[in-house]
């Protein structure tokens, strides 16, 4: 498949025209290929497609064009032609078939080619490959400008191809072809230079004098100006008849005024790679990025590394983009006018723009535009022809079509530490490279943080790095450490923010005053009260600035954006100044109250089994359907994308004395979604600001609440000493408060804890305590599901049977997929106990399903163990291994020691079957040392009557003997059903 925009837009299946539709999708397909390989915004398609007044329907009709090309596309064979990638489309066609980057890449050949034959017939080939105006029948559009940068690229490469005729001595040939470009662009200063030496080179002078004269009139008459030097010193030439007139064109002016990089630039080797051979292509290339990520340096950088491929020179200019003054065009072009040579430079801007672009259409130069404010200060600065531009820019200016983009990120690890050692000294970084990583982390590695940083320890010699990286660890006074001289981090961040509209300074104060690092853009919604569609506007327009990054889509197809640490240092400093501290502390309760209602959904629509604690519903923040939705559909990867946002804002809120709704998030029942790998870490920062907090507010049904849950997390870290000692303390209080429920949670715990550590008796009257309290509430099936798993430990399989009965009906009726799953679970340990084995597989089997869906990885693996463990009695060996091994693997991954020792142990069993008596014991000890850490009795024994069945395999009665006698007495101490068993 051909792509054509070189000539009316078009794609060709080898002969077949593919069909496009009509003008809006051409318009479509054409704006998508100019950026092959880029995404493009939808925003800016719908600018494209409807330049005057798009309609309200235009998203919806754009992705109706959008399908209906890949309709065509996909009738051909071509399915992924356009692609969706937020916030917009992107075109891939494979290499050689877009006509545009096939010219280009000839182009570019030509005036690498070694001799000027072939300069010549790549040429040839380049502009064989028009037919037509670029883009025609699409002038009306915004393209527009496109389609003629694009024309003046084929002038240039014409008139290049002329050149290179006339090495070879064509003048004969090339004359015709040259009166007739002339006739077309009559004020082109190189064609006649061109059309003048090949006639002169005919032998006829006269004429070639004659078509001087003529042009000066043109150029008097059309635009007011005499002809350039470069035209004036030929006509001398001709007159005085020069020799030189046979081998080629007088010499030009060579401007060089593109500042040097900074002897200590560091790093940037991709972008510097890419950049340098983009520009040989003479493509526009637009360095984007936040104030201070070194823009400035890594274009003067790539243009002294690309200046030699620009023999005619190089032109700069200081844009001033956010400055109070702003370089105005008009002045600009004067100044580039007088460096080309040009004699009188016209008065007016337009005329200036206009030889400019007549001057450069046939030069190859580099012209570096830095600092740029918007495209409309950029575009009456673009070279005609196929010089080469490089802009940098906070704005990523998005409105000039054609250009390739590079965002400025800020330097990775190593480079930051390298721009340091060659700022500082290598000796003084070295003998502290660990001080010096961090003081490059705390710099955020933004180069100007760095240089500022490293200028400052530069200059005093007796500092250590320690003392500046104390400094700048507080946040409070970061922005006033960075600072030295004329160089200040903070001056830049005030550049983009007061270039921002009020909506967007609002939400960038209120984001660092929150604190989170990434965020979605319901956050900015809660944060500022705007409709979320507002908020996602308000969002990318602080994308467009530069100070807030894209990051990624998350797995629920939301975009998420990040804030750099001193960009969110800034915006905090700002809030300080601008807003009330009544304003900032509703604004962060706005936010941890949508957190809140998102969970209190999670929790409504698959119930937790647990008991949860009944709350005011004024905490909660309105939410959109379409984000509950969302939610609600993968609760687990929610809260795993929103798990670092959702503890900052804890901290923040509880930190402003936001203990109610702290202490209720902190609660929210969200079962296994805190579980597992670095959840533990998130949960000790949840629980003990909120804690903190309720504390600080002397509130003790929240401080019996905090507590409650910081034992629940002690019991999940296998932590059951310190977790009884918390909970009897949460106990006291609730009794002391008359909180029934409050003391039905406490009870609970407590009673799983017991159960877990082998304590059955007792765990059985903290159970049974724990279910009159919570009178006919559906959560009293959670204790009576733990009791029952209780009594079926100490073998009273009727009780056991007949409360797990109670609860699956109970659960179903509830709705409550967990509780089911663990109850099913249960019931197949109690299958298993009663030798129904097979049932018992098929019982597991059905748990593990429901925890799969429910996106519960260790439940999971536990349900796996039962099941595999009931095929173990059942000698199916081969097929328990593999469940055993992957449960062991997922009880590590996410640290649960309890769940590592009970597929140790049962692995031990299943090798002991096998009479693989070496793996076995290797499995049961480990599985030991586990249990002792946990100082569980029960399990330990168990897994010791397992080890006495290894003794009696090899041969050492006294030894079983010993260590059977040793799990006899536990099972006897805690009324475990195995001293029936055993005795």
């Amino acid at each position: 498949m051909e792509f054509r925009l070189l000539g009316p837009v078009e794609v060709l299946d080898r002969s077949d025209a593919v069909p496009l539709g009509g003008v809006k999708p051409r318009t479509l397909l054409a704006a998508l290929l100019l950026e092959n390989g880029h995404v493009v915004p939808t925003t800016r398609l719908i600018d494209v497609v409807w330049p005057d007044d798009p309609p309200d329907s235009a998203r919806a009709t754009l992705q109706t064009y959008v399908k209906t090309l890949r309709r065509s596309f996909s009738r051909y064979g071509s399915a992924e032609v356009i692609l969706t990638r937020a916030p917009g489309y992107l075109t891939q066609v494979p290499d050689g078939s877009l006509d545009t980057a096939r010219f280009h890449d000839l182009v570019t050949r030509s005036r690498k080619a070694a001799t000027p034959q072939e300069t010549a017939g790549l040429l040839d080939a380049a502009l064989a490959l028009w037919r037509g105006p670029a883009l025609a029948g699409l002038e009306e559009s915004l393209l527009a400008g496109e389609a003629e940068r694009l024309n003046e690229l084929r002038l240039a490469a014409t008139e290049e191809r002329m050149a290179a005729g006339l090495s070879l001595g064509q003048h004969g040939r090339l004359v015709s072809d040259l009166a007739a470009l002339l006739g077309r662009h009559p004020a082109n200063e190189r064609l006649r230079a061109q059309y003048m030496t090949a006639l002169y080179r005919l032998g006829r002078q006269s004429d070639a004098l004659a078509v001087f004269r003529e042009g000066r009139d043109v150029l008097a008459e059309e635009l007011g100006v005499d002809p350039g030097p470069a035209l004036t010193e030929l006509h001398h030439a001709i007159l005085r008849g020069d020799p030189r007139l046979q081998s080629g064109e007088s010499p030009r002016a060579v401007p060089a005024q593109v500042p040097p990089a900074p002897a200590d630039f560091t790093g940037r080797h991709a972008e510097t790679a890419r950049l340098t051979a983009a520009l040989v292509t003479g493509t526009v290339q637009v360095i984007a990025g936040r104030g201070g990520s070194g823009k400035s340096a890594l274009a003067a950088h790539v243009a002294g590394q690309a200046a030699g491929a620009f023999p005619d020179g190089r032109l700069y200019a200081g844009l001033r983009g956010l400055g109070e003054t702003p370089a105005d065009p008009g002045e600009v072009l004067g100044l580039f006018l007088k460096a080309l040579g040009a004699e009188p430079v016209p008065e007016s801007p337009a005329e200036r723009a206009e030889l400019f672009r007549r001057l450069t259409a046939g030069r190859r130069l580099l012209v570096l535009l830095d600092d740029a404010a918007d495209e409309r200060q950029v575009r009456p600065l673009l070279p005609g022809g196929s010089s080469g531009v490089l802009i940098t820019s906070r704005n990523r200016l998005g409105g000039l079509s054609g250009v390739s983009r590079t965002d400025l990120d800020v330097l990775d690890p190593g480079e930051a530490v390298e721009l340091l050692d060659r700022i500082v000294g290598a000796g003084r970084v070295a003998a502290e490279e660990p001080v010096a990583r961090e003081i490059a982390e705390l710099c955020g590695r933004l180069p100007l943080a760095l240089r500022i940083a490293g200028a400052r320890l530069a200059t005093r010699q007796r500092w250590p790095l320690r003392l500046l990286a104390d400094r700048l660890a507080d946040e409070r006074r970061r922005l006033d450490e960075l600072a030295i001289a004329d160089l200040e981090v903070r001056a830049g961040f005030e550049l983009s923010y007061r270039a921002l509209d009020p909506a967007a300074r609002r939400a960038l104060r209120r984001l660092g005053h929150l604190g989170t690092p990434e965020f979605a853009p319901w956050v900015v919604a809660w944060l500022t009260g705007e409709s979320g569609q507002a908020a996602e506007g308000t969002v990318e327009r602080l994308v467009d600035a530069q100070l807030v990054d894209f990051a990624r889509v998350d797995g629920l197809g939301a975009p998420r954006y990040r804030v750099h640490d001193l960009v969110r240092i800034y915006g905090r400093e700002r809030a300080d100044v601008e807003e009330t501290a009544e304003d900032l502390k509703a604004a962060v309760g706005r936010v941890l109250g949508g957190w809140l209602t998102l969970a209190d959904q999670v929790a409504a629509d698959a119930p937790s089994d647990e008991i949860a604690r009944p709350r005011p519903a004024a905490m909660a923040t309105p939410v959109s359907g379409e984000l509950v939705a969302r939610v609600v559909a993968a609760p687990h990867d929610w809260f795993d994308f929103e798990q670092t946002a959702l503890v900052t804002g804890l901290e923040r809120a509880a930190a402003l004395g936001l203990h109610e709704v702290v202490c209720a998030l902190a609660s929210a029942r969200l079962g296994p979604s805190f579980l597992g790998v670095n959840r533990f870490v998130s949960r000790e920062r949840i629980t003990r600001a909120a804690l903190a907090a309720a504390r600080h507010a002397d509130d003790p049904h929240g401080v019996a609440a905090m507590l409650a849950e910081l034992g629940r997390l002690r019991y999940d870290q296998d932590r059951f000493a310190e977790a009884r000692q918390v909970l009897d303390e949460a106990l006291a209080v609730f009794r002391d408060l008359g909180d029934q429920r409050g003391q039905a949670v406490a009870l609970a715990t407590l009673g799983v804890i017991c159960r877990e550590t082998g304590r059955l008796v007792e765990a059985l009257h903290f159970l049974d305590s724990a279910r009159p309290l919570l009178g006919d509430d559906p959560a009293a099936l959670h204790p009576l599901r733990l009791a029952a798993s209780v009594r079926l430990e100490r073998g009273d399989f009727p009780a056991a049977w007949a409360g797990l009965q109670s609860c699956l009906y109970g659960y179903r009726q509830a709705g409550s997929l967990r509780g089911e799953a663990l109850t099913l679970r249960t019931m197949s340990l109690h299958h298993r106990a009663t030798g129904d084995h097979e049932q018992a597989v098929e019982t597991a089997e059905a748990a593990r399903v429901i925890f799969a869906r429910l996106g519960d990885p260790l439940l999971e693996a536990y349900s796996v163990r039962a099941r595999a463990k009931a095929e173990l009695r059942l000698g199916r060996i081969a097929v328990a291994l593999p469940a055993l091994e992957e449960a062991l693997s997922v009880c590590q991954a996410m640290g649960d020691r309890w769940g590592l020792a009970a597929a140790l142990r049962t692995l031990g069993e299943l090798h002991l079957a096998a009479g693989r008596l070496d793996d076995a014991e290797a499995c049961l000890t480990t599985a030991l040392q586990v249990w002792d850490e946990l100082e569980v009795l029960v399990w330990r024994a168990r897994t010791e009557r397992d080890l006495a069945l290894l003794h009696e395999a090899r041969g050492d009665h006294d030894a079983a003997r010993a260590v059977r006698n040793r799990a006899l007495k536990v099972f006897h101490d805690q009324g475990a059903r195995e001293f029936r068993e055993m005795s």
